[in-house]
């Protein structure tokens, strides 16, 4: 045994390195192995090593369609023992996956027993279950007899195993791939076959085609489980482009009339790599949680297709807007991300779009075609030259039974006589007697002229590139054939359509529309009175309340209260305590501090703007969109502190603006003059040396200013452009005659 190493220092010697040199090579070595060995696919064959290793050891064994399954036990060992070293549970889970009807869009092997389901559940152990090739995996390994492709040593040298496989059939886009490596991983959706082969025949004759030509025949992935594709075209073309994006994928459903107006929705398909007993689980859970309350019960009662039972809780629901609440909160909806990051020819990983993915596998094709052709052209030349020496027997049989009878030494005198090779020489002696009838010779210039003319086919075929690529568009259009988008096993699973524009807001579509009249006392009781109340006359209080606001509304509506802290607050018109009684304190809806008060409540109208102001007058416009409060805390838009609140909260009528101290000097100037913002403490509306706001309104050019007496009697202030000035100026003292109070109308007044 040799005391020295393949460096040539002895193999006990200690080495000095850097620990970042050393950890930096032996961790790219870890990184490339692990990209080329065993996450990324081959361009050409779309295999990964241990899927190659597998398919080879199959054919090892003859198991081919036409033959009877074999063992998985007896398939896994082989490969372990002989191409693939690691744990035997890694190999049999790839084989697995290469059977799984809904993993693989053309399963390669065909599985005879337990290979696990949709569900989840996993395979049976590998002494159960059988396996053999399909006709997809025959088609990967035809020709490797021929010399089709290199082979390498095995990890013990003591065998050999291809390094690529011919791949007469497109796996790489037929049945996708994913992986995570060392830095990088890759993502490769199943497409439709005779698709691809459309799309391979369109880039024989055009090899510069644009991926949107190419689109036109690939029209995008085609998953086992079926499903819909929602990606809008553009993105998907840009995907394709790129080699990266990403495709919206969703379940296929119909609506099943039961009868008196009672539906149910039964889905039938399924997103790719979802588990369907944890998509029942999720549409549990989200009945459980009252995250979905309009969904009543899921049932399974799926046998060998897919048959998931949604029902609603109410029949007035409509299915596509009942669905489409599903797709947001469950994996009904998912996405399916692409990365096209492969091995290229030279075993280098780089991400290709879809051009480069078909012309790397035609590539191949062509490659493996002239190495097959000169193959094949070897063993002609090699027959060709026995059947020479044959014929020259045959032309002299005379003179060659008297070699052969009489000489010493037949053999050297048959190459000397006729100049005949050595082989030649060799065939002829091994000929027997009845070989030399006249029929056999016939036989003989058959083969010759059937060989000679082969042989001129296939030089005319290896000299001429045109007749090379006829050749493969040939093979592509048999491979087409024979998955054809009529057959079967063809035909397309996976539709596309149209992102529905629906507002998905199925809360609001399941309230029914009815009016109420909100009514609010000033000490916070809260209660939702059915229908229109033109007056507050009947309306009873708790002793020493009263009336603050009364709004009405409908029960589908959103109600806003603004609140002396600055915050806005959101009640659901449905969920409003009923008009019996006092109704319930608002602080139990809402966490409204007890030393603050309700300054505003009103519907809300999307797009309306919104003035709002503060005790020492500052205030900004807010779009009322932006105070929308998912939480009972409130939404902060109006920032204050200390002794100063929030006091006013109007809506924006006009392009004028009119502000009123507590020194009842009014200032009036454009609304432009005052930001729009989301939050913040705003601009001074109005300077006061003493005292602050009082009141704020807004009116328009042409209306002119008016405020509302005590009488609740309108009044027009005749002389107010006087009033005008710039905002954040003092003004001027109100008119005579202007409203006592010094507000410009009562404290509640936004519709």
């Amino acid at each position: 045994m040799s005391d020295t190493t393949n460096n040539g220092l002895p193999s006990n010697a200690v080495i000095e390195e850097h620990i970042d040199d050393a950890l930096s090579s032996r961790y790219l070595a870890y990184a490339l192995s692990t990209i080329t060995m065993r996450a990324l696919p081959d361009v050409r064959d779309g295999l990964k090593p241990v899927h190659r290793r597998i398919l080879f050891a199959m054919r090892q064994l003859k198991l081919n369609p036409e033959t009877a399954h074999k063992k998985c036990a007896r398939i896994v060992g082989d490969v372990m023992g002989q191409y693939h070293p690691h744990g035997d549970q890694s190999i049999y889970d790839a084989l697995v996956k290469l059977s799984q009807s809904f993993s693989a869009r053309y399963p390669l092997v065909d599985g005879q027993g337990n290979f696990g389901n949709i569900d989840g559940d996993s395979a049976a152990a590998m002494r159960y279950t059988e396996a053999k090739m399909t006709p997809a995996g025959v088609l990967l390994l035809a020709g490797i007899d021929e010399d089709a492709v290199d082979f390498i040593p095995t990890y013990n040298e003591e065998d050999e195993e291809p390094a690529v496989l011919p791949a007469g059939f497109p796996n790489l886009l037929a049945n996708g791939a994913t992986g995570i490596a060392v830095g990088m991983a890759t993502s490769i959706p199943p497409h439709n076959v005779a698709e691809i082969c459309n799309a391979a025949l369109h880039l024989i004759k055009a090899p510069n085609a644009r991926i949107e030509t190419l689109m036109d025949h690939v029209k995008g992935p085609d998953f086992p489980t079926g499903g819909i594709i929602i990606e809008p075209h553009e993105n998907m073309i840009q995907a394709y482009k790129t080699g990266k994006g990403s495709f919206k994928t969703r379940a296929k459903w119909e609506t099943e009339d039961l009868g008196r107006g009672q539906w149910q929705v039964v889905v039938t398909e399924i997103p790719y790599q979802v588990q369907k007993s944890r998509l029942i689980e999720k549409l549990a859970d989200v009945i459980e949680s009252k995250k979905a309350s309009w969904l009543a019960d899921v049932r399974d009662e799926s046998a060998e297709d897919i048959r998931i039972i949604l029902e609603p809780k109410s029949k007035n629901l409509d299915p596509k807007l009942f669905m489409e609440s599903l797709f947001k909160l469950t994996d009904l909806e998912n996405r399916f991300s692409m990365n096209l990051n492969v091995l290229d020819a030279n075993r280098t990983p780089r991400v290709m779009n879809l051009r480069e993915v078909i012309q790397a596998f035609l590539d191949h094709r062509r490659a493996v075609l002239i190495r097959r052709s000169n193959y094949r052209l070897e063993k002609i030349d090699d027959r060709l030259e026995v059947l020479n020496g044959l014929l020259v027997a045959h032309l002299n049989i005379d003179e060659v039974i008297r070699i052969v009878r009489f000489e010493d030494h037949p053999k050297a005198e048959l190459i000397k006589t006729f100049n005949l090779t050595e082989r030649q020489a060799e065939a002829i002696l091994n000929m027997r007697l009845r070989a030399l009838n006249k029929l056999k010779e016939v036989e003989l210039k058959s083969d010759h002229d059937e060989l000679s003319k082969e042989k001129a086919e296939i030089e005319g075929l290896l000299g001429s590139d045109t007749r090379q690529w006829a050749v493969i568009a040939d093979q592509v259009k048999s491979l087409r054939e024979t998955y054809s988008l009529k057959t079967e096993v063809g035909a397309r699973r996976t539709a596309f359509e149209d992102q529905p524009d629906i507002d998905v807001d199925i809360e609001h579509a399941m309230i029914t529309k009815e009016p109420i009249t909100v009514v609010l006392s000033e000490k916070g009781w809260i209660r939702a009175m059915k229908g229109k109340l033109e007056t507050a006359d009947g309306l009873k209080f708790k002793e020493g309340d009263k009336l603050d606001f009364m709004v009405p509304a409908e029960t589908t509506d959103k109600i806003i209260m603004a609140a002396s802290n600055g915050k806005f607050y959101t009640l659901a018109g449905d969920k409003l305590p009923g008009g019996r009684g006092n109704g319930e304190p608002i602080r139990l809806l809402l966490d409204l501090p007890d030393d603050h008060v309700p300054i505003g409540l009103f519907v809300h109208k999307a797009d309306r703007k919104l003035l709002v102001a503060s005790s020492d007058g500052y205030g900004f416009i807010v779009q009322e969109n932006d105070v929308i409060a998912l939480k009972r805390g409130g939404k902060q838009v109006l920032n204050v502190k200390g002794d100063v609140e929030a006091i006013r909260c109007i809506e924006v009528i006009g392009d004028k603006v009119a502000v009123i101290g507590e020194n009842r000097k009014i200032l009036v100037y454009g609304a432009d003059e005052i930001p729009v913002m989301g939050r913040g403490k705003g601009v001074r509306l109005q300077k006061y040396k003493d005292g602050g706001l009082a009141d704020v309104t807004t009116f328009k050019l042409e209306d002119g200013l008016t405020f509302t007496d005590g009488s609740n009697r309108t009044h027009s202030v005749s002389d107010w452009r006087l009033l005008e000035g710039k905002r954040a100026q003092a003004g001027r003292m109100a008119p005579r005659g202007f409203a006592r109070s010094g507000k410009f109308a009562p404290d509640k007044r936004l519709d």
